[in-house]
């Protein structure tokens, strides 16, 4: 009798200790399965998206852009826009085309007015002007492009501009360049008398 109390003990405590291990096991596989790193989609917050939006930026009753976007993401009451892949076209005083722009992202805020394109930003004038940079503001109210980063502003005359920070209007005919890298001078038209 003493034997089968031993091997009664025995047989709980193996049983006991295969149980705790198996918990044990169970344990730290429990919770969710291992998956790349988790992240937060523009999708799972915006109040409405917008495939194949239009967006038209006025001033007064004045036309001052067009923004065409693949992808919309509206926030913030439909006061804030984020873009994928877009293409704009300015306008002038006229109402004539100033200048077409093309990026990866933009953002509109229709309070402040700003509309913000981000990732290959190029714009280019109708006379062949070119400016491109990785981010480009455009305030509405001043119908003025702005940056702080690094640009090149190529002309079709073969003048190259490389700077950091510029003030200009959408076609690029009057530029204020906060700080010149580099230059290479084209060919210059002189007027005649």
């Amino acid at each position: 009798m003493r034997a089968a109390v031993q091997l009664r003990t025995l047989f709980t405590v193996t049983v006991l200790s295969v149980a705790s291990l198996a918990g044990t096991a169970c344990r730290k596989g429990q919770g969710r399965p291992p998956v790349g790193k988790t992240s937060k989609s523009l999708a799972d917050s915006a109040d409405q998206i917008i495939f194949g939006q239009r967006t038209l930026i006025t001033d007064r009753g004045l036309s001052r852009a067009e923004i065409l976007a693949d992808t919309s993401f509206f926030f913030d009451e439909n006061t804030r826009i984020e873009m994928r892949r877009v293409n704009g076209t300015f306008f002038n005083s006229a109402g004539m085309k100033d200048a077409l722009l093309t990026a990866k992202e933009g953002l509109y805020n229709s309070r402040f007015g700003v509309l913000e394109a981000r990732g290959d930003v190029i714009i280019t004038s109708l006379d062949g002007r070119r400016l491109t940079s990785p981010k480009v503001h455009f305030d509405q109210r001043l119908n003025q492009l702005m940056s702080d980063t690094s640009f090149v502003l190529t002309e079709p005359n073969g003048r190259d501009i490389r700077g950091v920070g510029f003030k200009s209007d959408p076609d690029m005919t009057n530029i204020k360049i906060d700080r010149v890298l580099s230059a290479k001078g084209g060919a210059v038209a002189v007027p005649d008398r």
